[in-house]
């Protein structure tokens, strides 16, 4: 198959790149290839490589700067995925648009589903939501992807800041009133490589298995790294002042994997070894 990984320089687009690469034909974009938010050069980029299939990485991500510049966020996160979703449909290629955890408010006490109704409290979240809506509606052949909490190789995380602060500071404070599923980007790159192969459409809901706060994820970082002795403590989530409020609680539901039959991701303790190890 013809892959086409939009966002391919970001954090999960270039593991996409990477593990898709042996066994399809791959061509990554990113903004120097073509702009997402301008369909007349998404276009002719669509006709000239013709796609089987295209993983919808790309993305404006900073949750905090969303806020203050929600024209762009709505301008990359939702038209943009229309753009992709109108070459998609006319090219006749499969469409992964990858959502996030913040389509919801996090006041559930209990883990999403993907058929709970998303409410989201910020611009990135409803930038989002908007971006899943537009797929739906433009391309018949797309599966919208929810995850959480990324770490891998490429870009910035909270595992390389977690482990920047222990080599420079013996004290940290940490959040302990949110809670989600971190997820390793290559674990999810893999689960998407299983996913093209079928033709099972709609949304899911995809994180390593398990769930803790970010108290807890540093915690497990500190001590898989070897680090010592630092002290963590915990701090809730109003203290940080920050521009844009976090769903407290992030944790997601795999009932379209189990229905569709697809493999549950590691569990996400498994996968900080293995992202720490590498």
């Amino acid at each position: 198959m013809r892959i086409l990984v939009t966002g391919c320089r970001g954090m999960l687009g270039s593991d996409v790149v990477n593990l898709f690469s042996g066994k399809h034909e791959v061509l990554g974009s990113d903004i120097n290839e073509f702009d997402i938010c301008n369909i007349s050069q998404a276009e002719p980029f669509f006709a000239s490589f013709m796609p089987d299939v295209v993983i919808h990485c790309a993305a404006f991500t900073n949750v905090d700067e969303c806020e203050t510049s929600s024209v762009k966020a709505f301008s990359i996160n939702s038209e943009g995925a229309r753009n992709i979703g109108l070459c998609c449909e006319k090219y006749g290629a499969k469409m992964v648009y990858i959502s996030t955890d913040y389509v919801f408010d996090g006041s559930s006490r209990t883990a999403y589903h993907e058929y709970d109704q998303p409410s989201p409290i910020g611009v990135y979240g409803m930038s989002k939501y908007y971006g899943e809506r537009h797929v739906e509606k433009t391309c018949r052949k797309s599966f919208i992807v929810r995850t959480s909490w990324l770490f891998g190789k490429n870009g910035h995380n909270f595992v390389k800041a977690i482990q920047k602060q222990i080599s420079e500071k013996k004290k940290l404070a940490v959040v302990v009133d949110q809670w989600g599923s971190p997820t390793y980007t290559l674990d999810l790159a893999g689960f998407l490589l299983e996913l093209i192969n079928t033709e099972k459409y709609g949304i899911y809901h995809a994180t390593n298995e398990g769930f803790c706060n970010w108290l807890d994820f540093a915690s497990a970082i500190a001590s898989f790294s070897g680090a010592g002795r630092v002290e963590i403590t915990g701090i809730t989530s109003d203290k940080l002042n920050r521009k844009a409020a976090r769903p407290l609680n992030s944790t997601l539901h795999k009932t379209s994997i189990i229905s569709a039959g697809l493999n549950l991701l590691p569990r996400w303790e498994d996968a900080l070894k293995r992202y720490l190890n590498s």
